[in-house]
């Protein structure tokens, strides 16, 4: 490697230390302030969680995060609480349901989510509680989805790639196409914004965040 390689590395890395360092400052800052004027939210979110159906109001799951780390997760429950032996079920019995979670990873109609659940999923506030994961540092505000360690086979040839930077709340793929990308272009689009981060795109994806939770209402 040359000298102007060298100087070309250098520029790059300390590009990137510089971006991941300012992100992290809002990463903290923004979920802090989130979690403070949300919290009647949040209580009014549990309250009714528990009121529909029996089982704790904030669900847990293993995620894959930076670098492959596994990680906690935390979501406001959307679904039954034997979410996972009803998919299995699903999978074994219907062939076109499976066919469907076998491409997108998720079906367009879930029958295992409740009333509230589908409230809560169309306003995004389920995953308020991954504000925590911000504040933990398991994740950011801005980023790819937080992978299921299942789902690592299927994320091939773009695995390495996505977990180079930290899962988001929300990303490119949830502001572009999040309910018409089918598992394989999901990934390849997440693979490019790994790829290619700037602060300038994370500032982009924020505000569009926004756009997209408004049109959903």
């Amino acid at each position: 490697m040359n000298s102007a390689d060298l100087v070309v590395s250098s520029t790059t890395c300390l590009k990137e230390q510089t971006y991941f360092a300012v992100k992290r400052c809002f990463d903290v800052i923004a979920s802090l302030i989130a979690i403070i004027l949300l919290s009647p939210v949040f209580l009014i979110t549990i309250i009714a969680i528990r009121l529909e159906s029996k089982g704790k109001a904030i669900f847990t799951q293993e995620r894959i995060g930076l670098n492959g780390k596994l990680f906690k997760l935390y979501k406001f429950r959307s679904m039954v609480t034997n979410a996972d032996e009803i998919l299995k079920e699903i999978l074994k019995k219907d062939d076109v349901l499976a066919l469907e979670y076998r491409i997108n990873k998720k079906f367009k109609h879930d029958p295992r989510i409740t009333k509230v659940g589908r409230i809560i999923r169309k306003t995004s506030i389920d995953e308020l509680p991954q504000l925590i994961n911000v504040l933990k540092g398991d994740m950011s505000l801005i980023g790819n989805r937080p992978y299921l360690p299942r789902e690592i086979d299927d994320m091939r040839p773009y695995y390495a790639q996505i977990v180079k930077t930290k899962p988001g709340i929300t990303g490119y793929w949830q502001t572009n196409g999040r309910s018409s990308s089918t598992f394989k272009t999901r990934c390849k689009m997440e693979a490019e914004y790994s790829k290619e981060v700037s602060l300038a795109t994370d500032i982009k994806i924020f505000f569009k965040t926004f756009i997209v939770v408004f049109k959903g209402l």
